[in-house]
């Protein structure tokens, strides 16, 4: 009996609600295109199945470069987590800063903002991915494999951005019916 309740207290105490501040995870890559292009293209939900790994298809507002207060819905899997997510734009300044805040279906949130800035010869785009650690299971989680996995996840996504938006690898065709065709690569 006593090894039952305290099985649940341990449970309890894991799973409980916590304040505990968001994981961030900061990606950053140098592109050779303009801030005007890398923005309309990054900021275009149809392309994100392009380039990012973890962006299954998208549905909604998919065809341009969101303003704020618009919605889209995504697919992902993040860290072998698959679910959807509903982005709405919270900021937008054209072509510098770019933010989407999201919530999950099962009730995740998370945040991912771009700042892009203009180098010699291109763009500086940085990439943040901040999301919730609701309690302390997930805590334990993100420290030991998921965090390890989004930074991967990240940094593919700008590995393969770069290529697509230089030219240096063809954009991947997506399978299935849920994906939509993304936008051309706008000239710089």
């Amino acid at each position: 009996m006593f090894g039952v309740v305290l099985l649940v207290a341990v449970g309890a105490v894991l799973l409980a609600p916590l304040p505990l501040p968001p994981a961030s995870v900061r990606t950053s890559v140098a592109i050779a295109r303009s801030p005007g292009a890398v923005f309309d293209y990054v900021t275009t939900p149809g392309n994100w199945p392009r380039w990012h790994p973890s962006s299954l298809a998208v549905a909604g507002a998919t065809d341009h470069s969101l303003r704020v207060g618009e919605v889209v819905d995504e697919d992902f899997i993040v860290a072998g987590y698959q679910g959807r997510v509903r982005w709405t734009v919270v900021q937008r300044q054209v072509p510098e800063r770019w933010a989407i805040a999201g919530k999950i279906e099962d009730g995740g949130s998370g945040k991912v903002s771009y700042r892009l800035t203009a180098v010699d010869g291109g763009t500086l785009f940085e990439r943040e991915f901040d999301y919730a650690r609701p309690n302390l299971l997930f805590l334990l989680a993100d420290q030991l494999r998921v965090r390890r996995q989004v930074t991967a996840e990240s940094a593919e996504a700008l590995r393969r951005l770069k290529a697509v938006l230089e030219g240096l690898a063809p954009a991947p065709r997506m399978a299935g019916p849920d994906r939509r065709a993304a936008a051309a690569v706008p000239a710089s």
